[in-house]
C-alpha cells in the first residue's frame, strides 16, 4: 500500500473516531467506507477493522458489515434517513438495559463512573454490571436471587419447520451447557465431520438434551477465579467467570464450595505446578503451560474479544522462528478468528513483558486493553 493510500484511510479513520462520539451522520459514512474497504481488503481484516473502530463484537461487526452491504445496495432512504440523523445506532441503551432494575441514585454513580472509550456493547454492559454490583452489592445480590429464580425456557416457532429455543439462566449454567457443545463440536470437527461449526453445537445440545448421559464423557471445563480472602468468607471482592465477566462473590463461593460443580476453581494465589517460563526447548506448550497461559489470560487477547482462553489457539507473540520463547510472557491465547489476523496486511501485535497485548490497525491505530481502568 503506497502512501496516497495509507493517508486517505486514515481521514477515513479520523472521521468515523469523529462518528463514533458526535455524529450520526459520521455512522453513515462509515458504513460507506466499509464497502469501500472490502474492495482492497480481505473480508477478516476489515471485520476486525470494524470491530476495533466500532468497539462491537466480532457478531456485531459482521452485522454492521451486512448493514453497510444493504444500505449502499438496496436501502438508500434508510441510508438518508441515518445521515440526517433520524435514526442512530446507540451503545447508550446497554447502559439503560443494565441499570433500568436499579434506583435512580444507583443509576446515576454508575453513569457517572462509567467510561465509553474502546468498549464495545459486550463489555460495555459488563462495565456496568460490575460498577452496579460494587456501588449496590446487596441490590445486586437480591436482583441475582430473582433472576435465577425467574430462570425461563421458551420456544417460538418459526418457518420452513424451524423453531428457536430461548432460555434465561443463570451465567455459569449457560458457559457451561455453550462449553460442553463447543468441546463436543470440537472433537467432531478434529475427526473431519464436514458440518460447521454452528451446526455441530446445535447438534451436539440435542444429543445431551435427549441421548442421555454423554457415555460418560468428561465435564467441559470452566474456570471460576476467586481470590483467597473472599473464599474464606474474610473479604467480598467479586470473583470472575471467565467469558462472561465479574460475578458477586457470593455466587463465586457457591460455585467454588459446591461438591457437584463442574467449574474449575482458580484461586488468586501462586498455583502449584504451574510452569513459569520454558524458554526454547519446546514449540508447543506443555499442558501445565497451556493452563497457566489459559489462568492468566482468562479470554481471547483480541481487543472486545470475550471467548475463553480454553476454546482460543495458543499464539507466540514473537514468532518462534524469530527467536520467540515458549514462555507464559511469549504465549498468549487468540481465538481462531483472530488469530488469523497475523497474516492479514497491516495488522500489527505487540506484547509488553507484563503480558499486556497493543493492537495497531492498517490505519495507524493503537489499541490497548485496560480492563481494570474504569475502577
Amino acid at each position: 500500500m503506497d502512501v496516497l493510500e495509507k493517508s486517505e484511510e486514515r481521514v477515513v479513520a479520523d472521521s468515523a473516531e469523529h462518528w463514533k462520539r458526535w455524529s450520526r451522520y459520521g455512522q453513515a459514512m462509515l458504513l460507506r467506507q466499509i464497502v469501500q474497504m472490502r474492495q482492497v481488503r480481505s473480508r477478516r481484516s476489515v471485520l476486525a477493522w470494524v470491530a476495533l473502530s466500532c468497539n462491537c463484537t466480532q457478531a456485531g461487526a459482521e452485522r454492521k458489515a451486512a448493514l453497510a452491504d444493504a444500505l449502499t445496495a438496496y436501502l438508500p432512504r434508510t441510508l438518508e434517513a441515518l445521515e440526517n440523523g433520524v435514526i442512530d445506532e446507540g451503545m447508550a441503551a446497554k447502559v439503560f438495559e443494565a441499570t433500568a432494575c436499579a434506583s435512580r441514585e444507583v443509576a446515576r454513580e454508575v453513569d457517572a463512573r462509567v467510561k465509553f472509550e474502546n468498549k464495545n456493547s459486550a463489555s460495555l454492559r459488563r462495565m456496568v454490571n460490575t460498577l452496579l454490583m460494587r456501588i449496590d452489592p446487596e441490590g445486586y445480590e437480591a436482583r441475582r436471587r430473582a433472576k435465577a429464580a425467574a430462570r425461563m425456557l421458551e420456544i417460538r416457532h418459526g418457518d420452513h419447520g424451524s423453531s428457536t429455543l430461548f432460555a434465561e439462566l443463570p451465567s455459569d449454567r449457560a458457559q457451561a451447557i455453550y462449553a460442553a457443545c463447543d468441546r463436543d463440536a470440537l472433537e467432531k470437527k478434529r475427526k473431519g465431520d464436514k458440518r460447521t461449526m454452528d451446526q455441530l453445537r446445535v447438534d451436539a445440545l440435542v444429543e445431551r438434551c435427549l441421548g442421555g448421559e454423554c457415555g460418560g464423557k468428561p465435564k467441559a471445563q470452566i474456570y471460576v477465579y476467586i481470590d483467597l480472602p473472599t473464599l474464606m468468607g474474610m473479604r467480598n471482592n467479586p470473583g470472575e467467570l471467565a467469558g462472561c465477566g465479574e460475578i458477586s462473590p457470593e455466587m463465586a463461593r457457591e460455585i467454588a464450595f459446591d461438591t457437584n460443580s463442574v467449574w474449575n476453581r482458580i484461586v488468586s494465589e501462586p498455583m502449584t505446578g504451574l510452569p513459569i517460563d520454558m524458554g526454547r526447548k519446546s514449540y508447543r506448550p506443555s499442558k501445565k503451560m497451556r493452563k497457566y497461559v489459559q489462568v492468566l489470560h482468562r479470554t481471547c487477547c483480541m481487543l472486545g474479544c470475550s471467548r475463553p482462553a480454553q476454546y482460543s489457539d495458543l499464539d507466540h507473540a514473537q514468532p518462534w522462528s524469530e527467536g520467540g520463547g515458549t514462555d507464559k510472557i511469549n504465549i498468549r491465547p487468540f481465538c481462531r478468528v483472530h488469530h488469523g489476523l497475523r497474516d492479514e496486511p497491516g495488522w500489527e501485535f505487540h506484547t509488553d513483558a507484563n503480558g499486556v497485548t497493543t493492537i495497531t490497525t492498517p490505519d495507524g491505530r493503537t489499541y490497548t486493553d485496560d480492563p481494570e481502568g474504569f475502577i
